[in-house]
């Protein structure tokens, strides 16, 4: 049997489809192998759990980011008091 055509996930393999899943990356028959997978495996079932709650959570989050002007800005500032301080 091809490695392609196995059923069942090691762990790893099962953590990086879950995050492949999360992200809408993966395919049908990844997300087959990975349910089956989570059948059998705690570990992985909260991984997978965890995975979806930060996602969620990131999602409903109303943080604001820096606009790059102003990230340049603080870069300059740093840089700045970084060689006054120096000495």
């Amino acid at each position: 049997m091809s490695k392609k055509n196995k059923i069942f996930l090691a762990c790893d393999e099962a953590q990086h489809v879950c995050n492949k899943t999360q992200y809408k990356n993966s395919t049908f028959w990844e997300k087959i192998k990975l349910n089956i997978h989570l059948l059998y495996c705690a570990a992985c079932r909260k991984y997978s759990s965890n995975n979806s709650k930060l996602t969620k959570i990131v999602k409903q989050s109303n943080v604001d980011c820096l606009d790059d002007d102003c990230k340049e800005a603080m870069r300059k500032e740093l840089e700045k008091a970084i060689k006054e301080n120096a000495l």
